[in-house]
Order: structure tokens, then C-alpha cells, then sequence
């Protein structure tokens, strides 16, 4: 149990039998009546955000959330088949669960699995892969570093945009939080 009192941003709590994500938070006191806390939450089973009041000092429960990582092994129509590398443990997930890691995935790279009351919630990819340049217009003599940028579509089917001298069959590193093109490998 966690005390209103001790609400932070980032902290997982659970309300209402779902695990949520406190985004932001503001503690009232009022001129009339007790003190209260209004948090904006964020739903971590459908991404929802929504607004939630409770009174100053109320106890609010953690929820039973577990982070491992498992390695990508296979995808068989719209199941992503993952393994523990520990338990050898096989995880199918469905394609809608993945999110926005959907975009990052590559076979025998390790993904963050988080599961709640023992089903998976979501994927969190690595945060810095490397991936392969399968299309994009080829670089012409006198493109510079600073020069600007084009697109370019990734091995995992991602579209990013990287500068103009990168060329198609080459591996790049790519930021998984932003899709942002990081440099060459």
C-alpha cells in the first residue's frame, strides 16, 4: 500500500483492479474541507488517460506487475512467440499487445515483457537497436553530415529519417523512444 502522500510521477499503482501509471499529480487544500490529491493517470492495459481524486492520506494499493525480459524468438501469422532465456519459457502475444514495439521487431533480440496478475501488459524494445536500411534513395556525391535528411525504411518495416549520405543496405542505430537515426554501426 502506497499513501497518496507518497505519489511521485512514474509510480505504478492500482485502482479499481487495473494497474495504472501516475503522469501527474497536484495536491489541493482547500480554504473549506479536508486536503485531496488529483492525480492524472495513465491506463497501463489500454493506454487510457484519464483524472482520479482521492482524499490526503489515502491508501492506495501497488499493483502485482512483473518486468522480464524475454528474447524474440519467431512471429506465426499475428503471434509474436517469445522465450525466457532462463526458463526457456515460451510467451505468445498477440499483435495489438505490443503496441508501439510493434515497429522494433527483430528475431533474437531481448524485449522487456511486463505482465500484470500473470498476463502480459506490454513490450518495451531495447532502447538503442541496430537495424538494417532495406529502401531508401541513394546518396549522392557531396551529401554532408549537416545536409539534411531523407526517408528510409528499416529491415522491421519502420520508416525513419536519416541524413543524406546513409545508403540502402547499411546497419544503423536507432533510438526506440523517438525513431530518431543515431549513426552508422
Amino acid at each position: 500500500m502506497v499513501s497518496t502522500s507518497d505519489f511521485r510521477k512514474g509510480l505504478k499503482i492500482e485502482h479499481e483492479g487495473e494497474p495504472y501509471l501516475i503522469v501527474d499529480f497536484v495536491h489541493y487544500k482547500p480554504g473549506k474541507g479536508g486536503a485531496f490529491v488529483r492525480a492524472t493517470v495513465k491506463n497501463l492495459i489500454n493506454g487510457k488517460t484519464v483524472e482520479i481524486t482521492w482524499r490526503s492520506g489515502e491508501k492506495v494499493k501497488r499493483p502485482d506487475l512483473e518486468e522480464k525480459e524475454f528474447q524474440y524468438l519467431y512471429r506465426e501469422g499475428d503471434a509474436f512467440n517469445f522465450m525466457d532465456n532462463g526458463t526457456y519459457e515460451q510467451v505468445t502475444i498477440n499483435q495489438d499487445q505490443l503496441g508501439l514495439a510493434g515497429d522494433y521487431m527483430k528475431e533474437n533480440a531481448v524485449y522487456r515483457l511486463m505482465s500484470f496478475n500473470g498476463k502480459v501488459i506490454s513490450v518495451e524494445p531495447p532502447m538503442f537497436m541496430e537495424l538494417e536500411i532495406i529502401e531508401t534513395e541513394p546518396g549522392i556525391r557531396g551529401d554532408t553530415v549537416t545536409g539534411g535528411s531523407k526517408p528510409a525504411i528499416l529491415e522491421t518495416g519502420k520508416r525513419v529519417m536519416v541524413p543524406l549520405f546513409v545508403n540502402q543496405g547499411e546497419v544503423i542505430r536507432v533510438d526506440t523512444r523517438t525513431a530518431d537515426y543515431l549513426e552508422r554501426v
